[in-house]
């Protein structure tokens, strides 16, 4: 890339950054109420989103070669285990991922 190609892509990652960030402040202010469909997406795309983080994470697993899919059957166990205990969703992520890098790097 050269110098005016870095400086642009820099740019353009700082514009998409500040209006991801400051977009939601101008389009629901805080003196009116928050619309039932963007709360009811508040509640509901946590859960898609992990949702799709396990499907990605286990599409390429296969039951019939390598580890046979232990690392990634433990390590989702222990993400249920965690959730059900903490009720935190980011505990519950890194845990499992702490969990499967553990055992691919060690164990299997």
């Amino acid at each position: 890339m050269t110098w005016s190609e870095q400086m642009i892509t820099i740019g353009m990652v700082v514009l998409g950054t500040a209006l991801t960030r400051f977009l939601p402040f101008l389009i629901f202010p805080a003196g009116k109420p928050t619309p039932k469909y963007i709360q009811y997406l508040g509640k509901v795309l946590p859960s898609a989103v992990f949702g799709l983080l396990v499907l990605y994470c286990l599409k390429n697993v296969s039951l019939f070669t390598g580890s046979h899919g232990i690392p990634e059957f433990i390590s989702i166990a222990l993400v249920v285990i965690l959730h059900l205990w903490r009720r935190q969703m980011l505990v519950s992520i890194a845990g499992g991922t702490i969990c499967y890098m553990l055992l691919v790097q060690f164990v299997f």
